[in-house]
């Protein structure tokens, strides 16, 4: 059940247009141009020394979701791109202009799972603590 939700919300943000300014959304956040959803995790468990058995069960659950959603959107656009973001993480280290969402994606994580469908970008991406689910208009640097 959980990757057919998260195919019916990336088919959610595919059918929306973008805002005129970056803010929340009621999936995540968005921004002229794009959508991210946060589709799992959160922002980590602190310094609780009892909580890494329980994070380490919700990273085997993300990773888990990835595997199902990758799968189900493969069966549906064929094979992803693998989209290192170690170049972009560099560029936005150094200052130099990198349009949104891919500086804030190459915060988070080093590469995504990325397909072109018709004029958008979908790309799905797993982080230290969030499954996060990508549509965007605007080109990959």
């Amino acid at each position: 059940m959980t990757t057919a939700r998260h195919l019916d919300t990336i088919d959610l943000l595919r059918s929306r247009g973008f805002p005129a300014e970056w803010g929340p959304s009621d999936v995540g956040s968005e921004g002229p141009g794009f959508h991210i959803a946060e589709l799992t995790g959160h922002f980590g468990h602190g310094a609780d020394p009892d909580a890494d058995r329980e994070a380490e069960a919700e990273a085997q659950q993300r990773l888990a979701e990835q595997e199902g959603l990758l799968r189900g959107l493969t069966e549906r656009w064929g094979e992803p791109d693998l989209f290192s973001l170690a170049s972009t993480q560099l560029r936005a280290e150094r200052d130099e202009e990198v349009p949104d969402p891919w500086r804030r994606l190459s915060e988070q994580m080093g590469w995504l799972h990325l397909w072109r469908i018709e004029d958008r970008w979908i790309a799905v991406g797993l982080s230290e603590f969030q499954l996060l689910a990508v549509v965007t208009e605007i080109d990959p640097p």
